[in-house]
Formats: structure tokens, sequence, C-alpha cells
């Protein structure tokens, strides 16, 4: 393996931990501790040591059938530990654990039964081929349970424990809102691809003639309202806490969400009059009727 590819695969590991490390320390400020260890950096520990012992059977069989089941488990793991663990968590806390398990219990199950239908995971093809590349991947997603989580975590183990007010109540409506519209998103997708005839077409129906990615709509949406939940419990430096729904963005707008999946659209049917026509006449994001956003832009 070329020096040079193996520093920058390295470099990458560095980064990411040196982040992870930042943000539990941030995040552990003001919380709960265990034999005098802030609660949250246990947390993030717990969340990186999952996704490595995950990554040794998955490198041996090189495989990344368990890698979005390993991701939601985490989730529900830490989560579960928190509620159960905790002495003396308010309603917020208490809100926002249900929230995050409900959450990864459906997001899992549904990839789980996706990869399993599909076989593989196309994303993983080259990746898997590379011991350190792959273990980077794990790593990443440690990253991202940590810090999409940590709005929801950081609160639920702090020793603030705030009230219900107007912003528990709005941040919880935005979460159903969220939620709704992911799940039905995500139904109406499946129930169009399991049609024989469709398997190569674009869904162009039901909330996807509205957005040409509304279950990410609806993730974004989701994770605004668990930081708006969570928002009254965070002091000083535990509104770190708040990167979650800007990372959430960012990640599935400019990174490894819509990017992604609008190239491999585009080099699918991007010579399709029909899907430039779509393209042209639905929002990318944000739900609109149909044409609107064309006549918008």
């Amino acid at each position: 393996m070329n020096v040079v590819s193996v520093m920058k695969k390295l470099a990458v590991t560095g980064i990411v931990l040196a982040l992870a490390v930042g943000v539990a320390w941030a995040g552990g400020q003001g919380g709960a501790t265990l034999a005098g260890v802030p609660v949250f950096v246990v947390v993030v520990a717990a969340a990186f040591a999952i996704q490595w012992l995950a990554y040794i059977p998955a490198q041996l069989l090189h495989t990344e059938r368990f890698f979005d089941a390993t991701g939601s488990l985490t989730y529900l793991v830490i989560t579960v530990a928190l509620l159960t663990g905790l002495p003396d968590q308010g309603p917020r806390a208490l809100a926002l654990g249900v929230a995050v398990i409900v959450w990864a219990g459906r997001l899992g199950t549904f990839l789980f039964l996706r990869i399993r239908t599909s076989g593989s995971d196309s994303r993983f093809d080259a990746i898997k081929r590379s011991p350190l590349r792959f273990f980077n991947v794990w790593t990443l997603q440690g990253l991202w349970v940590t810090i999409t989580a940590s709005a929801a975590w950081i609160a639920m183990t702090s020793t603030t424990q705030a009230p219900l007010t107007f912003s528990f109540f709005a941040g919880a409506a935005l979460w159903a809102a969220g939620f709704v519209i992911e799940v039905t998103a995500d139904a109406q997708k499946s129930r169009f691809r399991a049609d024989p005839s469709q398997r190569k077409a674009f869904i162009t129906t039901g909330l996807w003639s509205w957005s040409q990615h509304p279950n990410y709509f609806g993730e974004i949406v989701m994770w605004i309202g668990v930081a708006l939940v969570a928002f009254p419990n965070l002091a000083g430096w535990q509104l770190v806490g708040l990167l979650s729904p800007v990372f959430v963005i960012v990640l599935l707008t400019r990174i490894s969400g819509i990017p992604l999946l609008q190239r491999k659209a585009e080099a699918t049917w991007g010579e399709d009059p029909a899907f430039q026509e779509y393209r042209r006449r639905t929002s990318l994001l944000i739900p609109m009727p149909p044409g609107v956003a064309s006549k918008a832009g």
C-alpha cells in the first residue's frame, strides 16, 4: 500500500477522533459523572467502541451488511442505558430518550430489511477492499452517531433538567412532523420499488412529487425538533449539542446524502427527458407543490 495513501487515511482517523474528543469534553461539562468521569464522555467512547468491535467481523467477512444496523443499534443501546441508568431525569430527558429510540428502531429496521433485499450496498464495493479505509468508515459512523445524538444525549446527562415550556411542545411537534414525513416517504418509495415494473424507474408520486428528497427533509425537521426540546437543558459548553441539526443538514445536503444520490440519478436517468422535467418542476428538498420550485427559480 502506498505510504502517502496510508498517511492520508491515518490523518482522517486522527481528525475524526480529535473532533469526537472535543465534542465529548464540551458536552460533558456540567453533566452527570460516573466514577468522576462525565457520563457523556463515557457515552462517546462507547459509541466508537461499538463501531470498532463490529468492524472486526465485518472486515474478516468483507461485508457491510450490518453496518447500518450497527449504527442504529448504537443509538438504541446507549439511549436505553441512559434512560435506565441515570436518576432524577426530567420530562425533557425522558421525551428525548423515547424520540431517539423510536427513530433509531424504525430506521434500523428499515435499513436492515432494505439491505437484506438488495444483498449489498454499492457504496462499499471499493471501500471494503482496503482495511484501513473500511475502518475509517466505521470510525466516521461513530462520529455521525455522536454528533447527531449529541443534543439529546447531552440534555439527558445534564444536571440541569428544565421544566416543560413552549420550546418542549414546539420541538416535540417538529419531531413528530419530521418523523411522519420521513416514514411516509420511505414507505412510498419501498412500495414503488417493490413493483417489478418500476425497478429501473424513478419515483414521482406521493411526497416525491413535492420534493426530490422528502425523507431527508423529514430527517432534518426531526433533529431540529430534538434540539429545540433539548435546548433548555443545555448551558455553557453543553451548547455544542446544538451542532446536531447543523451537522445533519450539512451531511445530507452537502456530503453523503443529496449530492451522492443526485450524481447516481444523473448517471442513471440523466438523458431521460421525463427525468429532466421532474427535476425542473420538483423542489430539491423542501416540499412544494409541483411546478412551484421551477417558477421560484
